[in-house]
This record gives structure tokens, C-alpha cells and sequence, in this order.
């Protein structure tokens, strides 16, 4: 268990990468990591269009980085302080089919939501919802006999800042379809008085329980590896090749 830590979007997302190489390499075992996001970012699903899914401008003068991850899905806003990412990293034979390994996988993260009294509940294909709107949405994508999952939860709303950079909701929505957008989400902040800490550590033992672990740190390997993919996290031909 690695974690929490706070990094940026590129270093984010080549840390995954860079642990599921080491995995396949058997240089480590199995890893579930924690993250936060500094600055806020946006990603978009291995398969979107950047130009469709998001506004780079508005990000742009917001501050606010764009990166293409290597799972599918759709685009998310991971605002600073307001969420927290989980990664599972593991051979890929542990778990069941697509639709099966995200309902078990959620269902760890639904146990750390208990613990801070929140009632979650599973929605097939990769939902986590609260009293019937979203708080967590997950991502995966197996590859060389690895599973890789992580996805969101949600701490604090900034529903502004979300539906003015992704396209979602300036383009293919109007009117009361961006209320009723913005009407399916909600967040802890909204149904706990958790810190982001104590959701953190619940999240933890959530994904944990069960689970025979230890406190893990990165090696110097997946480190070094992590600095040179950050680099093509970084690169528009990665990010914009849709």
C-alpha cells in the first residue's frame, strides 16, 4: 500500500504505469496505491478526443493540467483538494471478468465509505453511488497479464470549475440537461464531516481489509522508469492524439 501521496498529473499517471511494468517484470508484487492531484487536472479516457472532451483554454487559464490516461472511460476533473484517486495494480488472473472485477474492486472502496457512514452502492459497469448519484466513477485496463484499475471519489464539489472545462457540460448539454448533469453528483463532503484525511485512511482500509499487506514505497526502479514516462504524459502527441 503506497500512499497517500500528492503529485501531479504526469507524475500520476507514470507512476501507474511505470508499477504495472514492474509487476509484469516481477520486480514487485501486487500494489494499491492512494493519490491526490496538484495542481487540479483533467483526464481523459485512452479512447476520447481531447479537443472534443475538453476546454485547453479554460484550463489553461485556470491553471489546471490535461492528461490522456492509458484506461478507457470518460473525462474527469480531479479538482485540488477535492478528491482522491485509488489504484489497484495486480496479475491480472486474480480477479474475474471486466464487469465482475469492478464490482469487487468497488465493493472495497464502498467498505471504506462505511466506515465514515456513508451507504454506497455498486452500479454496473464502474459507478459508486450515494443515494443515487455518483461519487465515484473507476477506469481499467489489462494488459501483459496485468490489471490495472484506479478511479475517484470525490471529497468536495466544484461543480463550476467541472462544467466549464469539460465539454460535457458547455457543448452536448443545455439548458436543463447541464442541471440535471451537475443534479448526479455528489461528494462525501456532502453526506460527512470526514476530513480528507480520515477519508484517506477509511479509503485504506477499505481496500485493504482482508488483504495480507504492508506499507510500501516506490523503488528506484519504478521511480527512475516514472521520470522518463512522465515525459511522454507530458508530450501533446500523447495527449492529443485523438
Amino acid at each position: 500500500m503506497i500512499g497517500p501521496e500528492t503529485r501531479d498529473a504526469y507524475w500520476n499517471m507514470a507512476l501507474d504505469e511505470a508499477a504495472s511494468e514492474a509487476l509484469a517484470s516481477g520486480l514487485v508484487g501486487p500494489t494499491i496505491r492512494l493519490y491526490l492531484w496538484r495542481p487540479g487536472a483533467v483526464s481523459i479516457g485512452y479512447f476520447q478526443s481531447l479537443a472534443q472532451e475538453v476546454d485547453r483554454d479554460r484550463c489553461g487559464a485556470l491553471g489546471i493540467d490535461v492528461v490522456r490516461r492509458r484506461t478507457g472511460g470518460g473525462a474527469v476533473y480531479h479538482a485540488e483538494g477535492g478528491e482522491v484517486t485509488y489504484s489497484v495494480i495486480a496479475p491480472e488472473g486474480l480477479f474475474p471478468g471486466i464487469t465482475e472485477s469492478y464490482r469487487l474492486i468497488c465493493g472495497w472502496v464502498v467498505e471504506g465509505l462505511a466506515r465514515l457512514g456513508i451507504k454506497g452502492e455498486f452500479r454496473p459497469v464502474n459507478d459508486i453511488l450515494v443515494r443515487g448519484r455518483k461519487i465515484s466513477g473507476s477506469a481499467q485496463t489489462r494488459r501483459g497479464g496485468i490489471l490495472h484499475q484506479h478511479g475517484t471519489i470525490l471529497y468536495r464539489l466544484d461543480k463550476g470549475t467541472m462544467f466549464s472545462i469539460l465539454r460535457v457540460g458547455k457543448e452536448k448539454l443545455a439548458g436543463k440537461g447541464i442541471e440535471r448533469a451537475e443534479a448526479g453528483v455528489t461528494s462525501v463532503s456532502e453526506h460527512s464531516k470526514a476530513t480528507l484525511e480520515e477519508l484517506c485512511a477509511a479509503l485504506q482500509a477499505g481496500l485493504t481489509e482482508g488483504k495480507e499487506w504492508v506499507p510500501g514505497a516506490w523503488t528506484d526502479g519504478e521511480l527512475e522508469r516514472a521520470e522518463e514516462l512522465v515525459q511522454k504524459y507530458r508530450d501533446i502527441g500523447w495527449n492529443g492524439r485523438r
